[in-house]
């Protein structure tokens, strides 16, 4: 209910005039209490002051030593002493004394005479007392009068500890005849009739407020609820009753509000308001089923699109000698891009990468028929270069539209690892080698396809060996754009590629996809992205891959000993040869578990690869710990006995001796030793 209330406009409307009147007032308030308060000070200075020239005719400042020497007895002494204290008491002030400051730092001060009302609750201090000057503030007072010749001050203390209350005391000099200060005299006054004053003053003041803000307030409702709040409550209760109902109104607004001002005009407004989104309304409805129907023909476009694409994965699963992986993102519901890959026959696979002119639907069409002639001719046997010439030729004879497409095609021959390819335009292939990195093949382009009749295709041919990897991609990989215009670029790409040179084609394609999407963060993809990237293994006769991964610590020899006589138990290991790999594996991998993270912990690799004709061992141990190259250590002189030779040494010693190759690098931050032995 409050918050309701607080929300009203007519409550904000009127608090607002009440706060600007409440400050304004107490600016007056605070102006006219400083010039009230001045001039009753004003008053109490001018009495005490009266008082004061009265009382030092009393005192006679030439016989101030006769008054110290008295003791405050004697009747010089009492008869000024009595000529004071009537003074006192006749004129209304609280205290009137006589006192003798410490002029060396006026630290203290010494009474000399001291009367007092008799009707107040102080008492008066004794002939000779001794205090301590009250407070900075009366010490620079003392110095001024005695010696700045300061004729009077005035100290004023309503504020903060006060001993007695609330006073003015106002300080004269009393000089002698040589006109030196041998005294000073004080009178202090109680402020209690300027203290009730000031509150009477504010207490008017604030009734007059009161009554004044009570005033404002009934006016101002009056007057605001008649000439604002009231159409303005009309206007809102009415465009909650069209947000609910979407009905224009049969009464009009304007028909009930009659201003001719602002609140008038939007009245009018309104109205037409009304009429117009029910119009738009109308119209919207119209165009929302429209855009329904298109949007669901486009999600059933994208699925046909999405079932072209060959996507189940691992896609031929009962081949051993190749593995592959792809993607294709449109940029909208439907692309341009698209990649196959199928068996010719059982030892040739063909692998398109393409890319249509154009983006949605227009796109999806011709690339949709582009991708059926190229796979219909790759299937009756044509080389590269021949598949690119026919299907150009078919496209050309119907081009009407002019659409073009890059196309990157090659037939790889499963049991040699010999890729023969040709390129219409496209991007060019990354090649990834055996243990290398991957890097641009910069091939020959010809024309892109569909673009004229009768163009010629030259192909080439790429040895991959076991190991070695293809990726091919469309434009939208490179020329991917960030908030800042930069393209992410063929560098940025080959460094992500790079990152992990062995890892499966599905983990390569994720990771530049990855790192695409780490450049460009949140800005709209603008173009298609198309990746496949396909590993080679090698025929029947190829390179056999086994690997281990396993903590570097002593507790796990066992098991790679254990994986080790597995591996060489499949290809028939001699005994002899077995038992020389097991001592070279235990060697290395206790190396690396005692020294290769200390005082850490970390992972090692332990990978064993097996290739025919002859028929080799190649044993790799990888690891992340710190550079070592152990075959650059100084062999041991095993012609001397044992306790005349240096501590360790020998273990790869021996493992030179007993592999047929021995050979260690350092390369992306791994140490990697490898050891090959040749069984048969």
């Amino acid at each position: 209910m409050i918050k309701l209330f607080r929300q009203h406009a007519t409550v904000k409307s009127i608090t607002g005039i009440v706060l600007l009147l409440v400050l304004f007032s107490m600016i007056v308030l605070t102006i006219g209490f400083n010039i009230f308060t001045d001039a009753l000070l004003e008053q109490y200075a001018d009495g005490a002051y009266l008082t004061a020239k009265t009382a030092s005719q009393y005192v006679n400042a030439d016989e101030m030593e006769d008054y110290l020497q008295s003791g405050g007895e004697g009747e010089a002494y009492e008869q000024v002493w009595d000529n004071l204290d009537r003074l006192c008491n006749s004129s209304g002030s609280t205290f009137i004394y006589v006192i003798i400051p410490d002029t060396t730092d006026y630290a203290h001060i010494q009474f000399i005479f001291s009367t007092i009302d008799h009707h107040t609750k102080y008492t008066r201090y004794d002939f000779g007392y001794l205090r301590e000057t009250t407070n900075d503030e009366y010490r620079q007072k003392y110095r001024a009068l005695v010696e700045k010749n300061s004729d009077r001050e005035i100290v004023v203390r309503d504020k903060g500890y006060i001993e007695t209350d609330s006073h003015i005391t106002l300080l004269v000099p009393l000089k002698d005849s040589e006109g030196n200060v041998s005294a000073l005299l004080c009178v202090q006054r109680q402020m209690d009739v300027l203290i009730n004053m000031r509150k009477k003053f504010i207490n008017r003041a604030l009734l007059a407020l009161v009554a004044l803000i009570l005033l404002v307030l009934l006016g101002q409702s009056f007057f605001l609820h008649r000439t604002l709040l009231r159409p303005l409550k009309l206007i809102s209760d009415e465009a909650t009753r069209f947000s609910t109902e979407n009905t224009v109104s049969e009464t009009k607004l304007r028909q009930s509000i009659r201003n001719e001002d602002e609140i008038g005009a939007l009245a009018g407004s309104i109205d037409r308001m009304e009429e117009e989104i029910q119009a738009y309304i109308e119209n919207l409805t119209k165009a929302t089923a429209e855009k329904e129907r298109i949007g669901t023909e486009l999600s059933l476009a994208t699925k046909i699109q999405a079932s072209m694409l060959p996507n189940t994965f691992p896609a031929f699963p009962d081949r051993t000698e190749f593995d592959i992986f792809a993607t294709m993102t449109p940029a909208k519901e439907v692309g341009g891009d698209f990649y196959d890959f199928f068996l010719v026959d059982s030892n040739h696979l063909c692998m398109v990468i393409a890319d249509v002119s154009g983006k949605g639907i227009p796109a999806a069409l011709f690339m949709m028929a582009s991708k059926i002639i190229l796979a219909n001719n790759a299937k009756m046997g044509k080389s590269p270069a021949r598949i690119l010439e026919d299907t150009n030729t078919t496209i050309c004879a119907s081009n009407h539209e002019e659409m073009f497409v890059t196309v990157w095609l090659g037939i790889l021959e499963i049991s040699t690892g010999k890729l023969t390819a040709a390129n219409a335009g496209h991007e060019y292939p990354v090649i990834c080698k055996p243990d290398g990195q991957f890097e641009l093949l910069r091939d020959k382009h010809g024309f892109v396809i569909g673009g004229m009749d009768g163009m010629k295709y030259k192909e080439y041919e790429v040895q991959l060996s076991p190991g070695a990897k293809l990726f091919v991609y469309t434009d939208g990989v490179p020329e991917a754009t960030n908030d800042q215009n930069e393209l992410f670029g063929t560098e940025r790409m080959l460094a992500a590629l790079n990152e992990d040179t062995g890892a499966s084609p599905e983990s390569v394609v994720q990771n530049v996809r990855a790192a695409v999407d780490g450049f460009v963060k949140n800005v709209e993809q603008f173009d298609d992205l198309t990746m496949l990237c396909m590993a080679y293994k090698g025929g029947e006769t190829a390179l056999k891959t086994y690997e281990l991964e396993i903590m570097a610590e002593n507790e796990n020899l066992s098991r790679v000993q254990s994986f080790l006589g597995e591996c060489l138990a499949k290809v028939d290991c001699p005994a002899k040869a077995q038992m020389q790999m097991e001592l070279a594996a235990e060697e290395i991998f206790v190396n690396i578990a005692n020294y290769a993270y200390a005082p850490e912990k970390g992972r090692a690799v332990v990978r064993v690869e097996v290739s025919d004709d002859p028929v080799t061992v190649t044993l790799t141990f990888i690891d992340q710990g710190v550079p070592y190259d152990p075959l650059k250590r100084e062999e041991p002189d095993v012609t001397l006995p044992a306790e005349e030779r240096g501590i360790g040494g020998l273990g790869i010693f021996l493992t030179k001796k007993t592999m047929d190759d021995v050979s260690y690098e350092y390369r992306d931050g791994q140490n990697i030793l490898t050891l090959k032995k040749k069984i048969y």
